[in-house]
């Protein structure tokens, strides 16, 4: 990983629902300047949880941060509001309810947007289609196309940091890799810097500089992304397996915990 201090940095993260329930272990990751860095797991393993952690959305669920820190340009943020996590410049695209249903396209992209953030114009230079369906309801787009709105709207807020939570859920494999090819183009073209949560690996990986793989609420895994692509435990579990049942990753191969994958 990039060395020099990064840009989001998380230390020893523990995250606890209504005081007793702990959703998230001792995570610790960081995320360079201008990288995009890849977060994968399956359903359950911590994922979601750990971005609300570091966008301020945990007072919602009754959960906060525990133990740990959430350091974002050096300055701890854990359990500050959304609004002021915001404002600092990061930007969460949630799983769901990406989109407001009853605006149109041209009021989802300005309805989110702070006094001197960049226009909307930009989402419809990034995402052409969005222009042509500028005047429909959300409701009425398609799950890319809503996706796409999504990720518009939140760079008419002008991030530095941006925050995808499931990138792929429901969308069809073709319309995965043209938002991914669009994460890189917001990534080199605006110098944005973008933490993606993805079950879909080959996707992630492909398009990430980093990558961390969560369990049980745990990283258990973390590389350069190429590297981690090739490792043979993580395509055999995420790529499938030729013996039958997919198995969790913990059973795939009996591995040491450490807070950095050098194999």
């Amino acid at each position: 990983m990039t060395t020099g201090a990064p840009l989001l940095a998380l230390e020893q993260v523990e995250v606890t629902y209504h005081r007793v329930i702990t959703a998230v272990q001792g995570v610790t990751l960081k995320v360079a300047r201008g990288q995009i860095v890849a977060l994968l797991g399956t359903n359950g393993a911590g994922k979601t949880t750990t971005l609300r952690a570091i966008s301020g959305f945990l007072g919602l669920d009754d959960a906060r941060v525990t133990e740990g820190a959430v350091a974002y340009r050096g300055e701890r943020i854990e359990n500050r509001p959304p609004h002021e996590i915001t404002a600092r410049g990061i930007v969460l695209v949630p799983e769901r309810d990406k989109v407001f249903p009853n605006l149109s396209v041209a009021e989802n992209l300005v309805a989110n947007v702070p006094r001197g953030a960049p226009r909307a114009d930009l989402a419809y230079e990034l995402f052409p289609k969005l222009a042509e369906l500028r005047g429909r309801e959300a409701g009425y787009l398609s799950g890319g196309e809503r996706q796409m709105l999504a990720l518009g709207a939140a760079i008419a807020c002008g991030p530095e940091l941006l925050l995808v939570d499931e990138l792929s859920l429901g969308l069809a494999p073709v319309v995965v890799q043209d938002l991914a090819k669009r994460l890189q183009e917001i990534r080199d073209r605006l110098g944005i810097t973008i933490l993606l949560v993805e079950q879909n690996a080959p996707v992630a990986l492909g398009i990430a500089d980093w990558g961390y793989v969560m369990e049980n609420g745990r990283v258990v895994l973390d590389g350069d992304a190429a590297r981690l692509g090739a490792h043979q435990d993580i395509r055999e579990f995420y790529l499938g397996q030729s013996s039958g049942e997919r198995r969790s990753y913990r059973e795939v191969k009996q591995y040491r915990r450490s807070r950095r994958w050098y194999g």
